[in-house]
């Protein structure tokens, strides 16, 4: 589990094809407490496993499923990369749950700043906007943003100047691919709703009191 909180911006350093599926070396500063092996890392906002490391660096196997979902198959050595380490359970929650499963990549159709901030706007398919609501959160190459404006073919958020300079959005351009995370909560309410059965399996549609019985509001 993430917050999509960036903590460092990384440099894709080796891409080695392995089967159905690649080998990724990720350059990095330091981390104050070094990375051990199995531990999982945010990689434009994929949860990865480090299968390997040493000082400035590690290694994570990516499988056909996330190379199709995501950006990451794409993506040329060189390339700058939003990095988060998994949560602790004492950690500061600052930006939202982020479980690092990507739905699915958008593209850029619009990006532009307004006065301190940039208004950026994310086109992609129906089944991702149907989990994407205004006021909501949403995990764009691993940056926790919320939802500004909703479209039948996009939704807009927008960036203050801290996220702007600290992520590697700053470096999108119009038609550029961003992964995409819709929110977990959407998500089971979209789930439940359309499935018409309630997690006990019951049939009906989603409620609030089911939302409460469930823990999810008070």
């Amino acid at each position: 589990m993430f917050t999509g909180l960036i903590q460092s911006i990384g440099k894709l350093s080796g891409i080695e094809r392995r089967g159905n599926g690649s080998r990724l070396t990720v350059e990095h500063k330091p981390w104050t407490e070094p990375l051990t092996p199995g531990e999982s890392v945010a990689v434009q906002g994929a949860c990865l496993t480090v299968t390997d490391f040493r000082p400035g660096s590690f290694e994570c196997d990516v499988l056909r499923e996330t190379l199709d979902r995501t950006t990451l198959g794409k993506l040329a050595r060189g390339t700058m990369l939003n990095l988060e380490r998994a949560l602790k359970p004492a950690d500061r929650i600052g930006g939202h749950f982020v479980t690092g499963h990507v739905d699915g990549a958008g593209t850029v159709a619009q990006l532009k700043q307004e006065s301190q901030d940039w208004l950026l706007e994310i086109g992609c398919a129906s089944d991702l906007l149907a989990c994407i609501c205004v006021k909501g959160s949403v995990a764009l190459d691993g940056v926790s943003l919320t939802v500004v404006a909703v479209t039948a073919k996009a939704f807009g958020v927008r960036l203050i100047p801290f996220s702007w300079a600290n992520t590697t959005l700053r470096n999108l351009r119009h038609g550029s691919p961003v992964n995409i995370e819709t929110d977990i909560l959407e998500k089971y309410v979209r789930q439940r709703s359309v499935s018409g059965h309630s997690a006990s399996g019951h049939e009906g549609s989603v409620t609030t009191d089911h939302l409460r019985d469930a823990g999810f509001i008070l």
